[in-house]
């Protein structure tokens, strides 16, 4: 049976395979001792389903989806290398990965612009799923993400993600909106932290709402920040 014939591959049979499963758990452990916060199976399955929401609240086709939603689950896979250009390295092992379980090469491509171009460094929207990807990676900021155990060594970072209580992302098609809502413990860091270390990736969904046709706002502790 050629790939055209096969069985479309769907985001639960990435998760049943053992390698993709292995990597993603090395690319965590990198982070580790890296000392970053968190990119394991926590971190992937949300930025999937926040990619699910954004494509299904834009009426993409069941199938794009599918695909954004992969392309959400493994698009950290290249920190298991280093987390120097590991959207490049990632969009390389999701290849490999995609094409051993028999994906059409017409429905990797789509999945391998988003992997590859969902960091702000060297990235850029270029697609609604790579755009979408963006949104749902930049907004997986919280408490839970911390994997240092002492406080007291705490850097900005960890101090930022431990401080966020909740985040939530919301799209509102009558206004055209989509609103990142955080709420922010300011006795482990300020609002101005959070701005010190993510306004990059706050641009960064700019661009990516605006591919979309929407604007996007940002909500800190009940206040709207224009």
């Amino acid at each position: 049976m050629n790939k055209s014939e096969s069985k479309p591959i769907l985001l639960k049979d990435v998760k049943a395979n053992t390698k993709a499963m292995s990597l993603i758990d090395g690319a965590n452990d990198v982070m580790l001792a890296m000392g970053y916060t968190e990119h394991g199976h926590r971190h992937v399955g949300i930025v999937s389903s926040i990619t699910r929401y954004i494509m299904d609240k834009l009426e993409m086709p069941q199938r794009e989806i599918e695909l954004g939603m992969i392309a959400g689950y493994l698009h950290d896979i290249g920190n298991v290398i280093n987390r120097i250009d590991h959207p490049m390295t990632g969009a390389n092992i999701a290849f490999t990965l995609l094409d051993e379980m028999g994906m059409a090469a017409s429905e990797i491509s789509p999945i391998l612009g988003a992997i590859g171009n969902h960091e702000e460094l060297a990235g850029t929207p270029i697609s609604y799923m790579s755009a979408a990807l963006i949104l749902a990676d930049k907004s997986d900021v919280h408490f839970s993400r911390v994997q240092n155990p002492v406080l007291e060594t705490f850097d900005i970072h960890d101090r930022v993600n431990y401080a966020v209580q909740k985040s939530r992302v919301e799209m509102d098609p009558a206004k055209k909106e989509i609103e990142l809502t955080l709420e922010i413990d300011t006795s482990f860091a300020s609002v101005m932290e959070y701005f010190e270390i993510f306004l990059t990736r706050m641009v960064m969904c700019r661009r990516a709402a605006n591919m979309l046709g929407y604007e996007f706002r940002l909500r800190v502790n009940g206040t709207a920040l224009q």
